[in-house]
């Protein structure tokens, strides 16, 4: 995912969250740029605003700039002309010197370990960051900075090519790095927090960037903290905030209400981290500038679609988290469903992230209801094999001997239209099962009166082309197709055009 910001005469930010689906979002900012409070700052051009566009095709890692504005708009801007556009270091737009604070909110947690870190990183190894920027961890969770250093460490990676030494890299990064506790409701600890913030930008402009790696019972809270203690005074102040956004419609409603008392809609990035998966990414790439495969991309030529998510791991200390949304909350109606709608797309009217939303939304409001019927859910137990055990899912301390939350499930979904319809699209989700896996799996419709179907017998599923989309671990895009065995013989068999990324040192950003 990445920004983009442009000159504009209304402001409307697109996001990946249903709740952003409906219109509120265009009427929020209207004079000024994205800061804590978007009235009488006469720091702004009183006439313009700026928008902020999230596209969904692009990575988290730059910004690029819009040519259009009128010299004098804001004067610190640097303006770059269309045909010259490119990537520039992430978020460093001004041309005074300025500094970049990163705040990650909840860092003693398994997102921020596994995820958020080692993203920001390779934003740092790739030349992506600014020049001057600080990261700092903010939790509950008393650590020092080296105990944050060492705990982060151990998931960074040279992610361009894992054999290139980059120890000297993370040094230097790790030594941006710094940790300060407090409770997320206390705009003391904020204070605290802003404190140390200052002591390290050095006078300079500052932008601050707040990455919400928490539940979203907790947003509003961290929102409210850190807009009366820690924004930006002389520079911008964002939120990025990560699925899920409530349990529901309503909730994610009231939460989005909860928000906007502290912040303006063009503050806010709600994102989902996996659609920042290099396979995931190279969906549309792969359906819209490749012929041979969009006019296949129907019910004329498609039987069936599977959507697969499997972890070989449970919950592994987020239980207390995961037992209050369940499998289906915390990865089919995001992760899967976001996949799905990038998959059963039309084509866009452009590579804008709001056309995109749009064909997006189109996929959406075709789904039908999923029927009772059409859903299969389930919950793993404990297990041995040899001398190693594994405990059930209600074997975790945090989690109710009783609990009925769902840790697998699958669903069949249909959408009701002329590309699509009869096309089942089954979506399958699980914790603790044999493997771990994301994938797209598209099979494709028997040949008609097929010369060869006695040499596959009676299962004519062993002649059926199948493509398969690898998002993790071991990113691929393969093809099975049947082809003759060599000799003498009339033999059939199935092999496999294989693109494998792993052997073309792609950089996996997210994962």
């Amino acid at each position: 995912m990445a920004v983009r910001l442009s000159t504009c005469y209304s402001s409307s930010t697109i996001f990946f969250a249903a709740s952003s689906f409906s219109h509120e979002t265009k009427t929020i900012l209207r004079k000024h740029f994205g800061i804590w409070v978007c009235q009488n700052n006469s720091k702004f051009h009183q006439n313009k605003c700026f928008e902020l566009k999230a596209s969904n095709v692009q990575p988290l890692n730059a910004v690029s700039l819009q040519a259009g504005a009128p010299a004098n708009s804001l004067a610190t801007e640097r303006v770059v002309n269309p045909a010259q556009e490119d990537y520039i270091p992430f978020l460093e737009t001004k041309k005074e010197e300025s500094t970049l604070s990163i705040v990650v909110v909840g860092a003693s947690g398994d997102l921020a370990r596994r995820k958020i870190f080692p993203a920001l990183f390779a934003l740092f190894n790739e030349d992506r960051l600014p020049k001057n920027f600080t990261i700092f961890g903010y939790a509950r969770s008393i650590m020092t900075d080296e105990e944050l250093r060492n705990m982060i460490s151990k998931t960074l990676t040279c992610r361009v090519d894992k054999r290139e030494n980059c120890n000297e890299k993370i040094d230097t990064f790790l030594k941006r790095c710094f940790y300060h506790s407090g409770q997320y409701s206390s705009e003391e600890h904020f204070l605290e927090l802003d404190n140390k913030l200052k002591g390290k930008e050095g006078g300079r402009l500052s932008n601050s960037l707040f990455y919400l790696a928490i539940p979203p019972n907790m947003f509003v809270d961290v929102a409210r903290c850190a807009k009366h203690r820690a924004s930006s005074e002389n520079g911008w102040t964002r939120v990025i905030i990560e699925k899920p956004f409530g349990r529901d419609t309503e909730s994610s409603r009231e939460l989005t209400r909860g928000l906007k008392q502290y912040l303006c809609e063009d503050q806010i990035f709600r994102i989902d981290h996996h659609l920042g998966e290099e396979l995931v990414e190279n969906l549309l790439v792969l359906r819209f500038s490749n012929l041979v495969f969009e006019p296949l991309w129907s019910r004329n030529y498609i039987r069936n679609v599977q959507l697969i998510f499997s972890e070989d791991v449970g919950t592994e200390g987020r239980g207390r988290y995961f037992d209050n949304y369940g499998i289906i909350r915390d990865i089919m109606q995001n992760h899967l469903l976001q996949i799905l709608a990038l998959f059963a797309m039309d084509t866009p009217v452009s590579l804008d992230a709001e056309d995109i939303r749009n064909e997006k939304v189109k996929v959406l409001r075709s789904v039908k209801p999923v029927q009772l019927e059409d859903v299969v859910v389930g919950q793993y137990k404990g297990d041995c094999d040899g001398n190693t055990s594994y405990p059930a899912y209600t074997d975790d301390m945090t989690v109710s001997n009783n609990s009925l939350t769902p840790t697998f499930a699958a669903a069949t979904l249909f959408i009701n239209n002329a590309r699509w319809d009869g096309v089942p699209f089954l979506m399958i989700a699980g914790k603790a099962v044999h493997s771990k896996r994301t994938e797209i799996r598209v099979q494709f419709r028997h040949v008609p009166g097929n010369l060869y179907n006695r040499k596959f017998g009676t299962d004519l599923d062993e002649a059926t082309n199948e493509l398969v989309i690898r998002i993790q671990p071991d990113e691929a895009i393969y093809l099975k197709i049947n082809n003759k065995v060599p000799g003498l013989g009339m033999r059939l068999d199935r092999s496999e055009l294989n693109l494998l990324y792993k052997s073309r040192s792609v950089y996996h950003r997210l994962g």
